[in-house]
């Protein structure tokens, strides 16, 4: 006896079926952990007995939480979305094109505020990074 003949392939199936649910499962928990951490209106107190809650009743405490506390886990993941964003607009925003630089550099050079060999000097690192 094989186990190709001993594991039909509904089986298999019904395997694939139930680790698939195991693995969105445990997204899930993740996703319900990570929210409770970053939550700022809940006291550590609070905290502590939804994790004992998940300890004890995990696939009941997960839907819970989800199901009590939906709408600010929403409102918290636009938040954080949000804050990303900005914080990557102004990281790119901060940073300057090198042909700006050099047309800045060229600029204080016509005016005799910096010498060509400062020039050369600011060209120099602005075709570096």
């Amino acid at each position: 006896m094989t186990l190709a003949t001993s594991y039909p392939l509904l089986e298999v199936f019904w395997t694939m079926l139930i680790f698939f649910g195991f693995v969105v499962w445990i997204w899930i928990l993740f996703t319900v952990i990570a929210d409770l951490f970053r939550r700022h209106d809940a006291s550590g107190f609070t905290k502590v007995l939804w994790i004992i809650f998940l300890v004890i009743l995990p696939y009941f405490g997960v839907f819970a939480y989800l199901i009590m506390e939906h709408k600010g886990m929403t409102e918290r993941a636009i938040k954080q979305q949000e804050d990303a964003q900005a914080q990557l607009s102004q990281y790119l925003g901060a940073q300057v094109d090198p042909a700006e630089k050099i047309a800045k550099a060229k600029t204080l050079l016509d005016q005799g505020a910096i010498n060509q060999a400062e020039f050369d000097q600011i060209k120099q690192r602005a075709l570096a990074s």
